[in-house]
């Protein structure tokens, strides 16, 4: 395609990014599903740069998708989310044990023409507490039956196709490529979140729902997310960490046109403008497979960035930043997300203790 985004370096990106960021704000106050947005996303050839080109891919490196991702989280982070869950199904449908699913699925999904997501958060972080798994799947001559529901699907009510966990009695896990048109699907209204609401990240439920073996992806297996079957998108880390920090630049970036006007702006701005451009550079070296902190380190100081940045951006706005609509509002909200999105304990006790005063 004439208009494809090949590398990260292309102008095009710059193209497609100026017109997500224009319609962000309009998606955030009304809630819509950015259905323009991801159209656009898939015009300029975003769902190939994930994958492989033995698959249709572009093959990017780990650190070009780092590359890209800061740009589109940059422009309309709600949008970006939506592709890391579309991403995350296209990947595991990508390397699952399924010609079936590969085939069938994964050329539309290419063009954008189709959209999967993943439903498989409680079996990582979501509704692991309870006694009993809250989406179980007993095994029959041809398939698996599926019961119950999966609580954070991004995008549940527009799922062509959902990568949906579910536990069988032996505690074994699988993954399957879940149609979302099965007699048995639903959706439930999308949750209304402090941000991201255009997500439409909702409730999917099962009830007794028959999945044929062809759509099996991964498992049966203990643990199908970290075994082998499971590979394919990791949840949380780097991307997640990327996320924040495409957003942190959206806000000095704001910052930054502010200050030939308000000279005293210069000083923070200068200081947050470093702490991004480093945060940045750790990003990618990590993504290459250089080890200039742990994952661990680099998500609590994105964290810490991306909040920072986000108030300091409202901070500059003034009462204007305050009204529906402005982007450092909806930044600031957006932020947030990023206190509880695949956030792991050490994580958390980092920003608590931040927020307490009690960081070194």
């Amino acid at each position: 395609m004439s208009n494809e985004v090949q590398t990260p370096e292309s102008p095009l990106l710059a193209d497609l990014c100026a017109q997500l960021a224009g319609l962000a704000a309009e998606t955030d106050i009304h809630n819509t599903w950015p259905e323009a947005q991801l159209r656009l996303c898939g015009e300029y050839g975003v769902y190939r740069w994930f994958l492989s080109r033995e698959v249709g891919g572009l093959g990017w490196s780990a650190a070009d998708i780092v590359r890209g991702y800061l740009r589109l989280s940059s422009a309309c982070l709600s949008t970006t989310f939506i592709i890391t869950q579309r991403t995350g199904a296209c990947n595991r449908i990508a390397c699952g044990q399924s010609n079936h699913a590969r085939d069938a699925l994964l050329p539309e999904l290419l063009t954008g023409e189709s959209f999967a997501t993943v439903g498989i958060s409680h079996l990582t972080t979501s509704r692991r507490h309870l006694a009993k798994p809250v989406l179980t799947a007993v095994e029959t001559a041809d398939g698996f039956l599926l019961d119950g529901y999966s609580p954070w699907v991004t995008g549940g009510d527009h799922a062509e196709t959902i990568v949906i966990g579910a536990t069988l009695k032996d505690d074994r896990q699988i993954l399957v490529a879940l149609p979302g048109d099965a007699t048995g699907v639903s959706a439930d209204p999308p949750q209304q979140l402090v941000a991201l609401t255009s997500s439409h990240t909702c409730a999917v439920r099962c009830n007794n729902v028959h999945v044929d073996r062809q759509w099996l992806l991964a498992g049966p297996a203990h643990d199908v997310m970290t075994s082998s079957g499971g590979t394919g998108a990791a949840t949380g880390g780097l991307q997640t960490s990327t996320l924040a920090v495409g957003l942190a630049d959206a806000a000095i970036t704001f910052m930054e046109g502010e200050t030939a006007q308000r000279g005293d702006l210069q000083e923070p701005t200068n200081e947050l403008r470093r702490d991004q451009q480093q945060l940045q550079t750790d990003l990618l070296e990590l993504a290459a497979g250089e080890h200039p902190c742990s994952l661990e380190t680099l998500r609590i100081r994105a964290n810490s960035l991306v909040l920072r940045a986000t108030q300091a951006a409202l901070t500059t706005a003034k009462g204007a930043g305050y009204v529906s609509g402005h982007p450092t509002g909806r930044w600031c909200r957006e932020a947030l997300f990023f206190l509880v999105w695949s956030c792991p304990q050490p994580v958390v006790q980092a920003s608590l203790c931040e927020l307490a005063g009690l960081s070194d």
